[in-house]
């Protein structure tokens, strides 16, 4: 989001499409990662994984970047999405 703050004296049109960018480049990724993902796992369980490592991804960037404390809920909110993984992956 700091790019949306940044450009916030610039034309709306400037901020979609950085972020669509961002969310375009994300996506080149993302794509190529399932193809090969599914020949191992299966769509739950790739999809379980994509959200415990967006939400951890997102918790980094949330502290790095914009300094905002750790809270325990966040603590206790991944450890229960580790609990998911955990359970998707169990046989």
């Amino acid at each position: 989001m700091r790019h949306l703050k940044n450009l916030s004296t610039r034309p709306l049109y400037i901020a979609i499409l950085a972020s669509w960018t961002i969310a375009f480049v994300e996506y080149c990724f993302q794509v190529p990662a399932n193809r090969i993902g599914h020949a191992v796992y299966s769509l739950p369980q790739l999809k379980i994984l994509q959200e415990n490592r967006d939400a951890f991804r997102f918790r980094a960037v949330r502290h790095l970047l914009y300094g905002q404390p750790v809270k325990l809920d966040y603590v206790w909110a991944g450890l229960c999405m580790c609990g998911a993984v955990y359970f998707m992956f169990r046989s």
